[in-house]
């Protein structure tokens, strides 16, 4: 009994100190784990913040979406409060931060873009290169001698025409719809393209800006995005029914030689939606829509904005 009692004895120290040493392991394995997850949560900071800073700097350049040729319409985005320049001149910008350019046929190849982040006092600048653009000579014979010399007795009504057009063009509302992609207006053969030369009767005359979609009177044209009726007239000595739509911030589109107009100035309009009828009014030598894109007074390439390949 005492030799049992004894080894009991000289056992409980032992347990003691196993106790300890998984104590001591426990502890241990809890403060590795600890430690494993601080250095995983710095890491996943660490990386975060990397993130962060990358979209930061991507931040401070201009998202632009477009081709940087001549005719083109150019979207771009900046952070909201930004503010743009194009070749020093400010341009008008969405509180959003989106933005357009556009670039007529003829424009410069060298371009400068300025931007200003908010809170920020400096501009950051960029240059941009545009590509050369090579156009088509279209000849054109059987039109009206009226048209290609007009008499006299018309040249006011010409000049009206051309203020009221302009009028039109010079909007440069808040709407966001430029941003959206473009559908064609109109089913039909592509009779003419952006920018070539045109030559009447013989006689040279100034190159075409639109896209030509010929088909019969009355075939329906529809709004290639949203947008606000500006103008719509009824009878233009050039170019005959003649409708032209906002978009917001300068962007336009104008539809010409129409048949008939199915909306007024003022009306808000929907992509898809049927807006007016092919016709042949004004100086053509059959039906056809002629349609147009503008940037303000800057004329620019409807091809490069819509698919045009399956047309028909």
């Amino acid at each position: 009994m005492s030799a049992r009692v004894l080894l009991l004895l000289t056992n409980k120290p032992k347990r003691k100190q196993d106790c300890s040493l998984i104590k001591s392991g426990v502890l241990s394995v809890i403060y590795s784990v600890m430690l494993f997850n601080a250095s995983a949560l710095a890491n996943a900071l660490g990386a975060k913040s990397k993130l962060e800073l990358a979209a930061a700097e991507v931040a401070k350049q201009p998202a632009l979406k477009g081709k940087l040729t001549q005719g083109a319409l150019l979207r771009g985005k900046l952070p909201a409060g930004s503010s743009v320049w194009l070749n020093g001149k400010e341009i008008n910008i969405l509180a959003s931060g989106d933005f357009v350019l556009g670039f007529g046929r003829d424009a410069a190849l060298a371009q400068e873009l300025a931007w200003q982040l908010p809170g920020k006092e400096t501009r950051n600048q960029q240059s941009l290169a545009l590509v050369k653009r090579e156009y088509n000579i279209q000849r054109i014979e059987g039109v009206a001698s009226k048209y290609v010399s007009p008499p006299k007795d018309v040249l006011a009504r010409i000049h009206e025409d051309n203020v009221q057009i302009a009028s039109a063009r010079a909007t440069s509302s808040k709407h966001s719809a430029f941003l959206s992609d473009f559908i064609l207006p109109a089913k039909g053969t592509i009779s003419g393209v952006y920018g070539s030369q045109r030559v009447f009767n013989g006689q040279a005359k100034r190159p075409h800006f639109g896209l030509d979609i010929a088909g019969p009177v009355g075939t329906d044209i529809v709004a290639p995005v949203d947008g606000v009726v500006t103008l719509a007239h009824s009878d233009m000595y050039y170019s005959g029914g003649t409708l032209i739509i906002d978009h917001g911030l300068g962007v336009s589109s104008t539809f010409i030689h129409l048949s008939s107009i199915d909306v007024k100035r003022g009306d808000a309009v929907r992509q898809g939606q049927k807006i007016a009828e092919m016709g042949a009014t004004g100086r053509v030598t059959g039906p056809h829509l002629d349609w147009r894109i503008n940037w303000f007074k800057e004329r620019l390439d409807p091809a490069l904005v819509v698919d045009v390949v399956d047309i028909e």
